[in-house]
Protein backbone atom coordinates (compact mmCIF):
# COMPACT_ATOMS: atom_id res chain seq x y z
CA UNK A 1 0.00 0.00 0.00
CA UNK A 2 2.97 2.33 0.87
CA UNK A 3 4.39 1.86 -2.77
CA UNK A 4 0.91 2.95 -4.17
CA UNK A 5 0.78 5.66 -2.51
CA UNK A 6 4.13 6.68 -3.32
CA UNK A 7 3.66 5.81 -6.81
CA UNK A 8 1.33 8.08 -7.22
CA UNK A 9 2.40 11.04 -5.24
CA UNK A 10 5.67 10.93 -7.64
CA UNK A 11 3.25 10.78 -10.87
CA UNK A 12 1.01 13.77 -9.48
CA UNK A 13 4.35 15.95 -8.98
CA UNK A 14 6.01 14.66 -12.34
CA UNK A 15 2.49 15.85 -13.63
CA UNK A 16 2.03 18.90 -11.74
CA UNK A 17 5.68 19.71 -12.02
CA UNK A 18 5.93 19.88 -15.89
CA UNK A 19 2.70 22.70 -15.86
CA UNK A 20 4.94 24.20 -13.55
CA UNK A 21 7.93 24.46 -16.49
CA UNK A 22 5.85 24.82 -19.37
CA UNK A 23 5.75 28.55 -20.29
CA UNK A 24 4.69 29.86 -23.76
CA UNK A 25 3.35 32.82 -25.29
CA UNK A 26 1.27 34.73 -22.42
CA UNK A 27 4.55 35.32 -20.87
CA UNK A 28 6.92 35.19 -23.31
CA UNK A 29 9.52 32.80 -21.74
CA UNK A 30 10.02 29.47 -23.55
CA UNK A 31 11.83 26.23 -22.76
CA UNK A 32 12.42 23.81 -25.04
CA UNK A 33 14.29 23.65 -28.24
CA UNK A 34 10.98 24.25 -30.01
CA UNK A 35 11.24 27.61 -32.56
CA UNK A 36 8.73 30.54 -32.00
CA UNK A 37 6.97 32.01 -35.05
CA UNK A 38 7.66 35.13 -36.41
CA UNK A 39 3.59 36.12 -35.19
CA UNK A 40 5.22 34.93 -30.56
CA UNK A 41 8.41 37.17 -31.63
CA UNK A 42 6.21 40.16 -32.27
CA UNK A 43 3.90 39.67 -29.82
CA UNK A 44 6.81 39.27 -27.52
CA UNK A 45 8.89 42.43 -28.26
CA UNK A 46 5.68 44.55 -28.05
CA UNK A 47 5.13 43.25 -24.63
CA UNK A 48 9.27 44.35 -23.89
CA UNK A 49 9.13 47.15 -25.26
CA UNK A 50 5.81 48.70 -23.23
CA UNK A 51 7.59 46.92 -20.07
CA UNK A 52 10.94 48.93 -21.71
CA UNK A 53 9.06 52.20 -21.68
CA UNK A 54 7.41 51.28 -17.97
CA UNK A 55 11.01 51.14 -16.64
CA UNK A 56 12.04 54.23 -18.25
CA UNK A 57 14.67 52.47 -20.12
CA UNK A 58 13.27 54.05 -23.53
CA UNK A 59 11.01 57.39 -24.05
CA UNK A 60 7.30 57.33 -23.80
CA UNK A 61 7.32 58.04 -27.63
CA UNK A 62 7.75 54.30 -28.41
CA UNK A 63 4.48 53.48 -26.51
CA UNK A 64 2.47 52.14 -29.53
CA UNK A 65 5.53 51.60 -32.03
CA UNK A 66 4.74 48.54 -33.92
CA UNK A 67 7.44 46.03 -35.20
CA UNK A 68 8.68 47.38 -38.87
CA UNK A 69 10.97 44.13 -39.83
CA UNK A 70 11.12 40.73 -37.66
CA UNK A 71 14.22 38.74 -39.39
CA UNK A 72 16.77 36.16 -38.27
CA UNK A 73 20.14 36.97 -38.04
CA UNK A 74 23.43 35.22 -36.88
CA UNK A 75 24.24 36.24 -33.00
CA UNK A 76 27.20 35.46 -31.21
CA UNK A 77 26.56 32.44 -30.22
CA UNK A 78 23.68 30.94 -32.76
CA UNK A 79 20.84 32.94 -34.64
CA UNK A 80 18.51 35.00 -33.09
CA UNK A 81 15.15 36.92 -33.76
CA UNK A 82 16.18 40.76 -34.57
CA UNK A 83 12.92 43.10 -34.27
CA UNK A 84 12.95 46.50 -36.00
CA UNK A 85 10.90 49.46 -34.34
CA UNK A 86 11.11 52.61 -36.21
CA UNK A 87 10.37 55.87 -34.41
CA UNK A 88 10.01 58.85 -37.18
CA UNK A 89 10.06 61.46 -34.89
CA UNK A 90 12.69 60.85 -32.69
CA UNK A 91 14.48 63.78 -31.61
CA UNK A 92 17.97 62.04 -31.76
CA UNK A 93 18.39 60.49 -34.83
CA UNK A 94 20.76 57.93 -33.74
CA UNK A 95 17.52 56.54 -31.71
CA UNK A 96 15.04 56.22 -34.55
CA UNK A 97 15.59 52.80 -34.54
CA UNK A 98 15.30 50.46 -31.55
CA UNK A 99 16.37 46.64 -32.03
CA UNK A 100 15.39 43.97 -30.00
CA UNK A 101 16.83 39.97 -29.95
CA UNK A 102 15.77 37.21 -29.07
CA UNK A 103 16.40 33.81 -28.95
CA UNK A 104 15.01 31.44 -31.94
CA UNK A 105 12.69 29.89 -29.30
CA UNK A 106 11.74 33.34 -28.12
CA UNK A 107 12.86 34.32 -25.36
CA UNK A 108 14.52 38.21 -24.82
CA UNK A 109 18.37 38.75 -24.83
CA UNK A 110 18.57 42.43 -25.66
CA UNK A 111 17.39 45.58 -26.73
CA UNK A 112 19.48 48.81 -28.12
CA UNK A 113 19.71 51.41 -30.75
CA UNK A 114 22.58 49.90 -32.62
CA UNK A 115 21.26 47.11 -34.02
CA UNK A 116 24.22 45.05 -32.90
Amino acid sequence: MKKLISIATMLAGLGLSSQALASGAADCHFHGLAQANQETVSQCAVKRQKGLIAAGKIDKSWDGAKPTAIEQVDGKRAKEWKVTFNDPAAADKAKENLYMFFTLQGNFIAANFSGK
